[in-house]
């Protein structure tokens, strides 16, 4: 974990620039845990995030976001939401989520968060954490 946080540190320094940033319209890509991830701007400051994915079993989350600036490019965000997962059996839960994310000059997005949920009905009755780096094309 330690090689990823300095090679995302690295490349937020090697392409830090002076632009104001701007929440996308629309953003689509990849989180690095097996989940495709799209975003749909809600606003000046805050977005709507659904992502499926396909490990064990099919999962589906959706998140209500904020997002602040830091610097330039460079963002924080927050989040709430929730989704379901099923395996053999329907399962619910709630999700909330934090992290950073970096708006290129090119259409890219580059983001790590890190995810808890608890589970509300099915065998999710505890706390799981997902850390993630996603990259996503932004339109």
């Amino acid at each position: 974990m330690k090689k990823v946080l300095l090679v995302f540190g690295f490349i937020l320094a090697a392409t830090f620039s002076t632009n104001a940033q701007d929440i996308s319209n629309h953003a689509i890509g990849l989180r690095l845990t097996n989940e495709i991830s799209y975003q749909k701007s809600m606003g000046e400051n805050n977005r709507l995030e659904v992502n499926l994915g396909l490990r064990n079993d099919l999962k589906a989350t959706g998140l209500y976001q904020w997002v602040w600036k830091i610097e330039n490019k460079l963002n924080w965000f927050a989040g709430v939401g929730g989704g379901f997962s099923d395996d053999s059996s329907v399962k619910l839960f709630g999700s909330g989520v934090v992290g950073i994310e970096y708006n290129f000059e090119s259409p890219f997005l580059v983001s790590i968060d890190y995810r808890p949920e608890i589970g509300i009905t099915g065998a999710l009755n505890e706390l799981n954490s997902d850390f993630g780096i996603s990259v996503r094309y932004q339109f």
